[in-house]
């Protein structure tokens, strides 16, 4: 470890740019996404199409959010016919969330509205960049979890 000062100042600067970067992620997706589709809808649809059912319980861990913010979220995406919700016939007091035809052509949809903004920003860092910057990243991830 170098000085406190100076690591102090790295970590500020880290933090700095890692919350200038989400932020402007999110206002470019959020902006990019089709009409009436959030970011947390456009992440639960993407998450379910590559995991398969999840129970609420899981979906609200895996966002590092509360039972309740996910359960508000799920009850929009049912809403908009994205999503199933059916008991899980193993434990009656869970349920299991799905991704339906609808939801999947909707993540579709944004998947397409996305990405250009994806393709400019791996065409702007380049692949190997990315390749170096995600482990960092993920050990960030890491650290912070509770």
């Amino acid at each position: 470890m170098g000085n406190d000062s100076t690591d102090t100042n790295l970590a500020i600067a880290l933090f700095s740019e890692v919350v200038a970067a989400e932020q402007m992620i999110k206002g470019g997706l959020s902006r990019t996404l089709p009409k009436g589709m959030e970011m947390s809808h456009f992440s639960v649809l993407n998450h379910l199409s590559s995991t398969g059912e999840r129970t609420p319980a899981q979906l609200a861990r895996a966002f590092h959010v509360t039972k309740g913010a996910m359960t508000n979220t799920l009850q929009k995406l049912e809403i908009s016919g994205y999503i199933h919700i059916r008991p899980d016939w193993d434990d009656a007091r869970k349920k299991l969330v799905s991704i339906s035809k609808a939801g999947e052509a909707a993540r579709e949809q944004a998947m397409r509205a996305v990405r250009p903004l994806f393709e400019k920003t791996v065409n702007r860092i380049g692949t190997q960049e990315i390749k170096k910057i995600l482990p960092v990243l993920r050990d960030l991830r890491q650290i912070l979890e509770p």
